[in-house]
């Protein structure tokens, strides 16, 4: 049975648990890293805050948990399985809309794109 993909929550396998602290770990696209994790609440572990550092101007981006495809722990590092490329070209992160339904439909729907249709 193949699962959907839901952009707001870990996926089963991707080794996160709650209380976890991944804040400062590095980011790994599919193809480099993209930067560090600024924030990830314990408190609502829908998304993580990216800061992109030189990569993109110093621009922020939202990452739905659903593209963590892991976490390593011992290396400081949360893989995800798409390339700076698509994260560079998702809805622009406005800290002021993060709990805007309409922004959360527009960046969960751009990433669930990516996975096909619904299984």
């Amino acid at each position: 049975m193949t699962s959907m993909f839901d952009p707001w929550n870990y996926r089963q396998d991707a080794g996160y648990t709650s209380g976890m602290d991944i804040v400062g770990f590095k980011i790994v696209a599919t193809d480099g890293d993209i930067g560090k994790v600024d924030k990830a609440d314990d408190f609502d572990p829908t998304s993580i805050v990216v800061d992109t550092g030189p990569w993109i101007l110093g621009r922020k981006v939202l990452l739905p948990a659903g593209v963590v495809q892991r976490i390593d722990m011992d290396e400081e590092k949360v893989y995800v399985d798409r390339t700076k490329e698509e994260i560079k070209n998702a809805p622009e992160f406005d800290p002021d809309q993060t709990d805007d339904r309409d922004y959360r439909d527009r960046l969960g729907n751009y990433y669930r794109d990516y996975y096909g249709p619904p299984m």
